[in-house]
């Protein structure tokens, strides 16, 4: 993959980042969602009062590649302002391993963007649960 790849998806995560909607918690999170074609798709967490209908930035960005026709997905970027960046929650480690699983993700704090970790989502999430039992 391009070294530019993974600057311009940082850089698309962290304008993403400025539309969170995160009144509770005040953690602004941004994802950048990366096309095999090189299309980008950006998402922000969105927070409820009741927790558990949050949503996280990179859920945002897949629901919104997803909803929109787009698939084959090469890379994500997630940043927020903590050391090392965010790391998938177990949910979207779930929906990456389902519908970007040979993606690769990258993580980076906002205060030093271009210090970015690199991870696999395989690497994320061993042995994932991907089929449908019948």
């Amino acid at each position: 993959m391009e070294p530019d790849h993974k600057i311009r998806l940082v850089t698309a995560a962290m304008a993403a980042r400025e539309c969170a909607v995160a009144p509770y918690s005040k953690f602004k999170v941004g994802a950048a969602l990366l096309t095999a074609t090189g299309e980008i798709v950006t998402g922000a967490n969105v927070e409820s009062a009741s927790y558990g209908l949050t949503c996280c930035a990179e859920r945002v960005a897949l629901f919104k590649a997803l909803t929109d026709g787009r698939k084959d997905f090469t890379a994500i970027a997630v940043v927020a302002r903590m050391t090392g960046g965010p790391t998938p929650c177990g949910a979207c480690r779930q929906l990456l391993a389902e519908y970007a699983p040979g993606a690769v993700v990258w993580t980076a704090d906002t205060r030093q963007p271009r210090l970015v970790r690199e991870f696999t989502v395989a690497g994320l999430l061993p042995a994932a649960f991907l089929e449908v039992p019948e």
